[in-house]
């Protein structure tokens, strides 16, 4: 008797290193599943911690690259910390007073 619909996924090693990378990259998931020739569901159940480890990496690396811009004395360190202070402790004009 034949089995209905697609063959089941079975990650490897080489498309775990290739989704993380594209992930990292800020490739939507969309496009990754496509890639593979997958749906986003089963995109996201085989490769769950791929998908947020390439994004966690890449974060990571900006906000060091972030903080060393901070780090140094001319205008680009003042935007830095400007954009620093405003996205990770709401320093903001638009926030709402703290109570």
């Amino acid at each position: 008797m034949r089995s209905k619909g697609r063959p089941a996924h079975e990650p490897a090693a080489i498309t775990r290193r290739f989704v993380e990378a594209m992930a990292g990259a800020g490739v939507p998931q969309s496009e990754i599943a496509s890639v593979l020739g997958v749906a986003v569901p089963t995109l996201r159940k085989h490769y769950r911690h791929e998908l947020r480890r390439g994004a966690a990496i890449v974060e990571a690396r900006l906000a060091g690259r972030l903080m060393r811009m901070a780090s140094g004395s001319d205008g680009t360190a003042l935007k830095a910390i400007m954009f620093t202070l405003q996205c990770r402790f709401g320093w903001s004009r638009y926030a709402p007073p703290p109570r």
